[in-house]
């Protein structure tokens, strides 16, 4: 979705001719993950942070633009609300200390942005659902004045014809329905990025979709949205459904546009095979035709349509530095601070790659999609299974016990051994305190949920700890 996208109505001649370059690219990418030799590299992490700018008195500012322009920053592109801008960080190697430059990068590109949001009398927060959003927040003017934004949403538009429903049963209930695809921007995530060579693809894929139940559950920071009480993780059921492009004519397709998946993989052409499969184009951009036999080709057709899949796990083909392959985890949420972040962070990468060794396919993957949605609405108390014990084991003790497993991962992949002590540290202390961001908001909200002024005002104070530093475990309410 960072391509450039240059218009925003397309003609059905031109949605052929894009159907007809995803086919000829998914061949290119098949030859190319053949090759030997082709990916290699050091491990790396990367990762992509989407944030919100709020006015001082806590509610959205549609501004990204004149932020944007304030900041001068070519990391800062403006998301899909008015409100949301995204920050992408500089690829680090996995060995030695990944954390700390990602710990570094993030203080310093949050406090670049939350300088240029003060000239345009704003203040930038990360969180995963803005409690202070109103149903007047999600109007077409509300839309990024960008013509890949206009385009993504004309082009959902033409596959469903009747509303969005977005229905969410939690602690309260959440009907409504919109036009168009804006609700989307109501979710700001933490997205993380693992380089890993295509020959150990399938196996470090299929350990980050076992390894997401436990994170999530102990990173929770969405507790509700518009003055309802939902899930410990409520943005995985408002993306998942504001997303969802299976009108009358699509039902028969199993997952959404936003899904977790339904089952173990092989291989990463798989699953692009699948998108190009399943999914319908929705942003027809085509550039020229490439060169036969360039050594690391583009892809744009495909690697643009794979954009607007949104898998919670994901693959990216990337063509820098001679072409590789990367897996992108894109379940956790932002905030509630850049150490709370790059903690997480720490203990997905580490159970990952521990899990990577070992026969996770063994496992049904049917529990491991289970913990996923369990843990994302119950959190820490979300009972998960796990392979080798014969019965559930709520989040937080399972969590505990896994943070030895994630260390020893982490070493695997040559992250220092005091790197990954200070970082898993705030996992435990978060979990013993039993004190995650959707908890905190919680406690911060008591009876007062369902007020406007209230949420916006928990909002401010909720930036204003944030800006501590301090991870949320040692909050305040």
């Amino acid at each position: 979705m960072g391509q450039q996208v240059d218009k925003d109505r397309f003609t059905e001649a031109e949605f052929a001719r894009f159907g007809e370059r995803l086919g000829e690219q998914l061949a290119q990418l098949r030859e190319l993950l053949a090759k030997p030799g082709f990916g290699a590299g050091p491990a790396t992490i990367g990762a992509e942070l989407e944030l919100f700018l709020v006015t001082p008195e806590g509610r959205p500012l549609p501004r990204n633009h004149e932020v944007r322009e304030a900041a001068d920053d070519d990391r800062l592109v403006p998301e899909l609300g008015r409100y949301n801008l995204e920050v992408n960080l500089t690829p680090l190697p996995v060995a030695g200390r990944p954390f700390t430059g990602l710990l570094r990068e993030l203080d310093e590109t949050m406090a670049a942005v939350d300088t240029a949001a003060a000239t345009q009398g704003g203040r930038v927060v990360a969180i995963g659902i803005l409690p202070s959003l109103s149903e007047f927040d999600f109007t077409h003017e509300a839309l990024s004045d960008e013509s890949r934004y206009r385009a993504l949403s004309r082009g959902m538009r033409r596959l469903r014809t009747e509303p969005f429903r977005v229905s969410i049963e939690g602690v309260e209930q959440l009907e409504l329905e919109v036009e168009g695809v804006i609700l989307e921007s109501a979710n700001t995530s933490w997205q993380v990025h693992f380089r890993t060579p295509p020959g150990d693809f399938a196996r470090v894929y299929n350990a980050s979709q076992l390894a997401i139940g436990p994170v999530l559950a102990v990173s929770g920071n969405s507790p509700g949205f518009l003055g309802r009480r939902l899930w410990e993780e409520t943005r995985i059921a408002l993306f998942e459904e504001s997303a969802d492009d299976r009108d009358v004519e699509r039902r028969d397709r199993r997952d959404r546009r936003v899904a977790f998946g339904s089952g173990w993989v092989t291989g990463a052409e798989e699953i692009f095979e699948a998108c190009v499969r399943d999914y319908e184009p929705v942003l027809p951009m085509t550039w020229r035709k490439e060169s036969p036999g360039e050594e690391a080709p583009e892809l744009a057709e495909l690697r643009l349509h794979q954009g607007t899949v949104w898998q919670w796990n994901r693959p990216v083909y990337d063509p820098a530095d001679g072409g590789h392959l990367r897996v992108e985890m894109r379940s956790l949420p932002a905030g509630p601070t850049p150490l709370d972040m790059v903690a997480n962070s720490a203990f997905l990468l580490g159970l990952t790659a521990a899990l990577a060794v070992e026969p996770v396919e063994e496992f049904p993957f049917s529990a491991a999609y289970r913990n996923f949605y369990r843990a994302a609405i119950h959190g820490l108390d979300a009972p998960l299974a796990w392979p080798g014990r014969p019965e559930e084991v709520p989040a937080a003790q399972l969590a505990l016990d896994l943070l030895p497993v994630a260390a020893a991962g982490l070493e695997r992949v040559g992250v220092l051994p005091e790197e990954a002590e200070w970082t898993l540290d705030v996992i435990r202390e978060r979990v013993r305190r039993r004190r995650t961001g959707s908890i905190w908001q919680r406690e911060a909200l008591g009876d007062l949920t369902g007020d406007p002024a209230a949420r916006a005002r928990m909002v401010a104070r909720y930036r204003e700890l944030a800006l501590t530093g301090a991870p949320v475990h040692t909050w305040p309410v």
